[in-house]
Parts: C-alpha cells; structure tokens; sequence
C-alpha cells in the first residue's frame, strides 16, 4: 500500500516542532504538563499565534485569565493581535467556580463555536482547574472522557495546559489527562549538582502514531519567543 503523509500542526517553537518530528498531528490532543513558572500557557500562546499567522480560526478556552489579559500578554510579545479579535481568535472565559455554568458551557456551547467559527486549533488553559469541578475520581474519569471524545469528533486540534501533581513533577495534578491525549509535553526545572543555576527542560513523553525525539533538552522564554534547544545534550 503506497505510505500516506502525515499531516502536521506546528506549535511554532523552535526546537520543539523538530522533537515532535514536524508538529503534532492534525486532528489529535494534545497536553503540556508543567508546574508553575515553566511557561505552560506561553507555550499554548504560541500555539495560537502560529494558527492566526497561518490563516487558521482559534479558540482560547481560559479558566483563569480574562480576554484582555490574555490580549495584552501576546501584545507584549509584539504580536499584533488586534486584527484577529473576533474574526479568526476567540475567547471563551469559564468561570472555575460555578459547577454547573462551566460544565454546561463545555457540553453545550463548546461544540457550536467551533462549528460556527470553523476553529482548527483550540486551547484549554488550564485543564487542571476544570478537572477539579469534579468530587470524585469516578466523576472526573467519566466527563473528562466524554469531553476529550466530543473534541475528537470536532477533528480540530487541541492543546491543553495542565499543572503537575504537588508530589509527583512527572504527572498531571489528578494523574489522569495524560492517559486520555494522543501527546505529553512535559516542562520542568533541574537544578545543578553545585545548586547554583536552574534550568527549565522539557521531554516529549509520549505521541501516538509518530515517532518523537525522546530525550531531555533545555528551553529558555526569551522577549517574544520560546527556544529548545533541541540539538543540545543535557547530560
């Protein structure tokens, strides 16, 4: 049988679409796993921003920050976002503290927007504090695999940012998006044997359907962009 190219999604960070062996795959989910500090939603923004420059319709799905906010971070990074508003980029701020409002937002309007705006990227920022609406882990387990297979029949791709588990640097806070998304980008920080300097690094743990680099490699957030250096040897 003749070999079918895989289509890509760039995330548009150096370094980082070269360990994702393109991009990640159109259509699949995605999450970045971080503890605070390590650029989580920085990350997801250039993820957007490389949709908006390539022509694509976005979505933001933000349970912490407001519009404005978001709007102005990505200003401060001399992206000119303002032509985008309301055309091709689109925020959905979801109120973390109503249950009921949240839940019904993602069943019901979620879907909608995104047929309505023919969005191809979307970002969930972050995941972890929709996950916590959840009492139990019965609960959790159950919406959070009806929601990922409701994004899988709108075939866009999603991003998700999730915080890491307080005891555990290596999972998501409730130990359970990582197990339901095609690709894991892990961010953390090292520190040096003398403890004198700290690095950020990331890994790519896990993508289904392709091959990935699986080493660890460096990152810095510099002005206007993210860089991994993925030509590096950490060790």
């Amino acid at each position: 049988m003749p070999h079918t190219e895989v289509e890509r999604v760039r995330m548009g960070i150096d370094g980082l679409d070269e360990m994702l062996s393109g991009g990640l795959i159109r259509g699949t989910i995605a999450a970045i796993v971080g503890t605070y500090g390590t650029g989580k939603t920085t990350f997801a923004l250039h993820f957007i921003w490389e949709g908006l420059t390539r022509g694509e319709n976005v979505i933001y799905i933000s349970l912490e920050e407001s519009e404005e906010s978001i709007v102005r971070y990505m200003i401060e990074k001399d992206w000119d976002v303002e032509p985008y508003r309301n055309t091709s980029f689109f925020v959905l701020k979801l109120d973390p503290t109503n249950f009921n409002l949240s839940i019904n937002s993602i069943r019901n309007e979620l879907p909608s927007l995104i047929r309505k705006f023919t969005a191809t990227r979307i970002v969930f920022d972050p995941i972890s504090l929709f996950e916590d609406l959840f009492e139990s882990d019965s609960a959790r387990r159950y919406e959070m695999f009806r929601f990922v297979e409701m994004l899988r029949d709108q075939r866009c791709t999603m991003l998700m940012t999730s915080e890491t588990d307080r005891d555990n640097p290596y999972s998501s806070r409730h130990n359970l998006i990582e197990y339901l998304v095609d690709t894991v980008i892990l961010l953390r920080y090292i520190r040096s044997d003398e403890l004198t300097r700290v690095r950020l690094v990331l890994e790519v743990v896990k993508m289904r359907s392709s091959a990935h680099s699986r080493e660890i490699k460096p990152y810095e957030i510099t002005g206007d962009r993210v860089q991994v250096y993925s030509q590096a040897n950490l060790f």
